[in-house]
Formats: structure tokens, sequence, C-alpha cells
């Protein structure tokens, strides 16, 4: 079990109970109780099995039960590696295809199926699906809340990092994983909420009534409203190799990582700049992975710039207008290779470069799950869609919509008459709000704009240099600071046009016409007492302090550095490459002393440098350059583009669905009658979005296209779950 993290900056590695299972008839060590797939890949194992039609290798893509490429056999039955725990003496084996049906000697009686009435089902226990819980507690209304996974949380289980947003209404400064516990622990003290644990939602029912596969037992619900919280899915992408086995979805990737501590990569390139992709680098760092770089096909990453700069100042290469041409490598990824692409996204030849990796980590957006919403508005069932299933966004929005849902649908109850206040709308509106542009000279008035005006800093004194350059809804070094020193300067053109630097909400006039407002570029204008507050809350680690207390002898201030990929240890003495908010080395200073946060697990690295440099410090490099440059020769691909899989299920082709698509097919239904896309085990959930680029691409207008039939549940399910024996 060499692959398992031993050390980690936020996680705690607390050894647990271990078991014995067989694969391929080998004897291996696994955590008791852990995924069959975590406990392979802790193992070293990456292959699974073979496709039955091709022969190609197979390994995990999802981790979250949508795909099929994990599938392995145990204890006789194929079963998904991802969502099957490992038990005792379990024996697996490859799946290349099904197994041969064993001799069923007793017979199965279909009996009458338990069925239970309720007020709410909420249907996902993510931030979103947790906060509607939790709202409706305060009303005393019956819900059951259902979830696939054996932990509340969704994706908060999988985030180390720091949220942005609002400390009031988002726990904003706090990471993912300690805000999915402190809502969790909300949920399961309620006397109104039933939790249903590594249950699954299969299908809303004419009828009304929602089959939920619980455990081992098949149930009905009856609920008289649904909350649709079930998150989205990711989106895949087109590339030759993407059938290869080490291509992951960031969800699967920060899952091995961060839930089961198995350290799944040596070497990780990532495709996407968004705050996906980017949070998911970070993670790979904290992890002990090689980041070698990051694809991002605009010119600029979409995620937030304090995420794209908190990796290029560790010493991550990211490649903007870029994209990825192809996944080289036998059965298992062993290198990608990316070209630069011009204004209509064509590949510039002579542009490619080729770099060593063993894992492609695809990040390049979401796809909200929408099934549970469309058949519960088929059969007339009174729905509500929150967080993701409504609409892709952050997961402090996310949160804080879950809060509305909750209160909209009391009323829709008639458990609360209250009404939604318009400020939770504006507040809304605001955790969800994109990245604004990029001020690199800050705001020129206030002493601690990016950089700083060197005549602005008093001899003898202490401030933070704020290298946060972009306005995001975020607001946690304006609560903490204890002087009120730090604020956000609002745009002139800023709706709110709100003075109150100090408070989340002030008042225009009345309290009735409060407004919200956390979107603005932080600045320091006051007194620093020196606390380091602002450093460890910030989430994206974009705080400095510069200390002209104590020069030494050399006369330079001291410069405080925010830090924490522990497991890449610093200490006094060390001589490390400061960088600047680009990334760009301002020199190599000696660490002249650490001091570590218990509570906010994060530690300020102290250097002493020129005055001129420090007041631009803010991280150092942890990867070198020899990490991440490029292969002395490019690997071109193996494979033209209409040669590549757009259904991996079924192993069809690109080519093979365009030649459908020019006989003048438009009826999805008709393609997977002809080439079975769409009929594979993942139930058409990652091909329906590539598909659709494929009519595109032909020049078919969406509008015109039939979409596919889907079938009647969300996952595929045994027979013998609907039956008591």
């Amino acid at each position: 079990m060499s692959d398992r993290l031993k050390t980690h900056p936020i996680l705690d590695i607390i050894a647990k109970e271990e078991v014995s299972f067989y694969w391929n008839k080998v004897r291996l060590s696994a955590i008791k109780d852990e995924t069959l797939s975590a406990a392979l890949i802790a193992n070293g194992v990456n292959i699974f099995g073979y496709h039955h039609k091709d022969s190609k290798a197979q390994g995990i893509y999802c981790a979250n039960g949508q795909c099929a490429k994990c599938m392995v056999i145990a204890n006789g039955f194929p079963v998904k590696a991802c969502m099957t725990k490992v038990s005792e003496n379990m024996f697996v084996e490859s799946a290349n295809g099904l197994p041969i049906l064993p001799n069923q000697d007793n017979i199965l009686e279909f009996t009458p199926i338990r069925s239970q009435e309720i007020d709410v089902l909420i249907i996902g226990g993510g931030p979103s699906g947790l906060s509607a819980a939790i709202e409706l507690d305060k009303n005393n209304i019956s819900t059951i809340l259902v979830d696939d996974k054996n932990e509340l949380g969704g994706k908060l289980v999988l985030q180390t990092h720091k949220f942005f947003g609002s400390v009031a209404d988002s726990f904003a400064g706090k990471r993912g994983i300690d805000i999915g516990k402190t809502l969790s622990q909300r949920v399961s003290d309620s006397q109104n909420i039933t939790v249903w644990k590594n249950a699954t939602a299969l299908y809303v029912f004419k009828d009304k009534k929602v089959g939920i596969l619980k455990e081992n037992e098949y149930v009905l619900v009856e609920p008289k409203l649904i909350i649709n919280a079930a998150g989205a899915r990711e989106k895949f992408l087109r590339f030759s190799g993407n059938d290869l086995v080490g291509i992951y979805g960031a969800g699967a990737f920060q899952t091995l990582v961060n839930r089961d501590l198995v350290k799944s990569s040596k070497r990780l390139f990532i495709v996407g700049g968004g705050n996906v992709g980017l949070i998911a680098g970070y993670h790979a760092l904290q992890a002990g992975i090689v980041v070698v770089g990051l694809v991002e096909s605009m010119p600029s990453c979409g995620g937030y710039k304090v995420h794209a700069d908190k990796l290029k100042r560790l010493g991550v290469p990211i490649y903007t207008s870029h994209t990825i041409l192809s996944a080289n490598g036998k059965e298992v990824v062993d290198s990608i290779t990316i070209a630069e692409i011009d204004k209509d996204f064509r590949t510039i030849k002579g542009t490619e470069k080729s770099f060593a990796c063993d894992t492609i980590l695809v990040a390049v957006g979401l796809d909200p799950l929408k099934e549970f919403t469309e058949e519960a508005e088929m059969a007339g069932l009174k729905v509500f869609s929150t967080g993701d299933a409504f609409e892709i966004a952050e997961a402090s929005s996310a949160m804080f919509n879950g809060k509305i849902t909750g209160m909209l649908v009391s009323k829709e109850l008639g458990a609360s008459a209250a009404e939604v206040p318009e400020i939770w709308y504006q507040k809304a509106e605001m955790l969800k709000s994109h990245p604004g542009a990029i001020m690199p000279s800050g705001l020129s008035d206030a002493i601690g704009a990016y950089p700083p005006r060197l005549e602005s800093i008093k001899t003898g004194a202490i401030m933070p240099v704020i290298h946060c350059i972009q306005e995001i809804p975020c607001n946690p070094c304006t609560s903490v600071c204890p002087t009120k020193s730090i604020y956000l300067e609002k745009d002139s053109n800023d709706i709110t046009q709100c003075r109150d630097i100090h408070t989340e909400i002030c008042t225009n006039g009345s309290k009735e016409n409060a407004v919200f407002s956390i979107m603005g570029l932080p600045v320091y204008h006051g007194s620093c007492i020196g606390c380091g507050k602002c450093i460890n809350i910030c989430p994206g680690l974009a705080i400095s302090l510069v200390d002209l207390r104590h020069c030494g002898e050399q006369g330079m201030p001291t410069v405080s550095l925010p830090y924490e990929i522990l497991n890449q240890n610093i200490s006094r003495g060390d001589d490390i490459d400061v960088v600047d908010i680009d990334g760009i080395s301002l020199g190599v200073y000696k660490v002249v002393d650490i001091v570590a946060n218990q509570q906010s697990k994060t530690q300020q690295i102290k250097v002493r440098m020129p005055i001129e440099s420090a007041v631009k410090a803010i991280s150092f490099k942890v990867q070198s350059a020899e990490d991440t440059k490029p292969l002395d020769n490019p690997v071109l691909p193996e494979t033209l583009d209409d040669n590549t899989m757009i259904c991996l299920c079924e192993k069809v082709s690109v080519a093979t669905v365009k030649s459908f698509i020019d006989k003048g097919i438009t009826d999805i239904n008709q393609l997977k009658a002809v080439t079975r896309i769409c009929m594979g085990p993942c139930g058409a959930k990652t091909c329906d979005f590539l598909l659709r680029q494929v009519f595109r691409q032909q020049g078919i207008p969406l509008n015109t296209v039939i979409s596919n039939t889907k079938r009647p549940l969300f996952v595929e399910v045994p027979l013998e779950k609907f039956v008591l024996k």
C-alpha cells in the first residue's frame, strides 16, 4: 500500500483498520470500507480490465458512479469499483465484458414494495441540499434527504482550500471540508430530517412516486414536493487518446486524493483553467504531486485570478490560448501533447509541445443534473431545483441558494408565511458573480493598493500588502481585521454605493433598503498591529506582511509569505526563490523565521529582502523548471480527430457519427439504433454533450436535433434489488 498519502498539510492522516482482498488471485491489503477503486489504485493497480469490443484498457474516470470505466467483477458480480466497498476476503477480478451469468437455483419472488409518504424529498446531500434542509427544519417540515455517498457534504468533502464569498452567509475563510462537517451536523441533529446515505434516487414516476435504492432495499417515496439538489456532472472532451487509462475527471482526482488519501498520480497535467481545474491543481500540490502544467483554450483562465496565481507562484506553468491535441501511451497515459491555437481556435502548426505525465485531469465544465427536475415536471409533481442542478456556480452560491429554496418550499407548503427578503436575492446574485476586470495598478489613492507606493510606507511600521487585483465575491480579510483597516474600495459604477466599508450590510436611508456588497478590491489604509489574521484567513493566499520595525543589520524589512504546501517542508535557514504576483522571481533569500497557525493550518514564511522587492513578494516556488519542462521532441497524435472516441461505453468514433449525420440523421434515437451510441452503462451521461458538438460542427442547428429518449433509471440496478428473497 505504498501509494497512500503519509502526510498532508490540511487533512489528518489517521491509522485505520485494514482488511485483505484478492485481485486476480493476488492477495492485497485495503482500508476497511474504502471503495475498491481506492484500494486498487493504492496498490498500484490502474488498469481494472479491458473493453470487450476493442480490448482497450479500462480504469477509473468519474469516481461518482456515473460511467462504467471502472467496472470489475466482485464475488462473481459486475460492480462499479468507485461505488463498491471492499470487504474481507472479497474476490475481485478484471472485467473484460460481462461475466457468465451464474446458475440461479432459488426462485426470486416479486413482492409488494415498501412505500413511504413525506412532505419533502431532497435529492442530494451537497452544500445546496444541506442548506435547504436546514431551512426546512426551522419550519418543522418532515424531510427525507437522500445521497449516494456514505458521507454528507457532496464536493465539500473534497475541498481542502478556504472558501471565498461572504463570512456571514457562506462561511468564507473556512475550508470546504470544515463547512461540510458543520452543515452535516446541523442536519443530523434535526428531528424533522431523515437522512438516507448510500441511497440513490432512480426515477420520478408518473404516479408521483420516486424510486430510491436505499442500501440493498428498494423503496418508493411519495413526497408532496421535491428539491433537486443532485449537483452536476463533468463534461468530457474529444481528443486523440481520450480512452487511455490515466484520464480523470477533476472530481475523481479530488476524491482519490482528498477523501481516500491515495496518491493517485506522480505527474499531473490539467486541461481547463476554470476554478475546478485550478483548485484541483492546488490540491495536487498539497498531496505532493508534481503539476506539470495547465492548458486553457481561452486567452486567460476563466477561474479566479488568485487561484491561477497560486499555481504560477508555486511553479506551475499555465498555457493559455493552447489546447490538448492528444494523450499518448499504449494502455496508460505517459505523456500529453498540446499546441497553441489562434483566435478561431485552430491549432498553429509547429507549436506542439509534449510533457511527460501519468495523469491528465479533464476540467472543462459541468452540466446541471436536470433529470429529476424534468421527470417530476412530467409527472405533475412540484419540484424546485437548487445548487448546480439549477445553475453552475461556486459552492458559496449553492449554499445560499439552498437557503432561499428552503424558504420558498416552506411557504409553498404553508409552513411559513414569510417572504424571501429581497436582500437575499441580492446576496445570491453577488455570490455567483463572475470574476471582474483585472486592475494591475490597484487603486492609487489607497496605501494598500498593489503595488503600494514606496513613499507611503512609513519607517518603523508594519503593513499588509494585498495582491488581489480582481473583483471577486469575497470579504474574509475585511471581516477579520481588528483595526478595520482593510476594506473593499468600491468601483464608481457599483450599484450599491456602499460607504460603510466595515460591514456586509449597509443602509441607504432605511433598513428596508439595505444592500449587500462583497465585491470590490480589498485595500489597506489605517493602522496594522501585525496580527497576521488577514494572511491566515485569505482564501487566495494573496496577502503578505511587510515589517519595517526590525530591519536587522542590513536594513532590510521582513516580509511574511503565506504557505500551505507543508509536505514540501521549509525550515529556518533554507534558501527559497521568492516570486511576485505573476510568479516572476525576485531573487533567492534565506528563511529567517516560520510562524504556524494551528487553527487555519497556514504558515507564514518570513524572509528579509530589500523594500523594493519586499512589497512585491507573495510566495516562492516549490517546483523547479526541471519538473515542468517539455520533452525534447513533441509526440504527435497517432490518430486523426475523426477517429477519436465519442462514446467510450460502446466505442463509437466521431467518424462513425459524422457518416450518419451526413446521411441526414438528426434523431439521436435513430443514431442509437444504428451505432449503439448513448446505449452504454453511463446512459449517455458522457457522450450526449460530445454528440451535440458534432451536430454543431456538421452545421446542424441543435433545435432541429431530436433528443435521446433516456432510460427510465438514473443508474443500472440489478433486478434482485427489486425483489424480496
